[in-house]
């Protein structure tokens, strides 16, 4: 048996599960029970495959090819204009 649990020991556990959740609700947890075993193994295999993946060796970086257009203004910002004399 799983876990070590003999057939009188799973009975007995049964039976509480039946008294405290009742007829009605078990199965309703056992599938919630069994789709987060389900969705919990699907994401370990996927975190496995994504570590066990080779990786992409570093590309070099090249300089970009056109340099790029500078969005300032060259007017003078409010601070750095001249104020009239006079």
């Amino acid at each position: 048996m799983p876990f070590g649990l003999g057939v009188g020991e799973l009975l007995l556990i049964f039976a509480v599960l039946l008294l405290v959740f009742g007829a009605k609700r078990l199965p309703e947890l056992g599938g919630a029970l069994g789709k987060g075993i389900r969705e919990f193994k699907s994401s370990l295999r996927e975190i496995e495959g994504e570590l066990t993946r080779p990786v992409d060796p570093v590309r070099e970086l090249r300089p970009p090819t056109s340099t790029p257009q500078s969005t300032a203004s060259a007017a003078p910002a409010d601070g750095d204009a001249q104020k009239p004399q006079g």
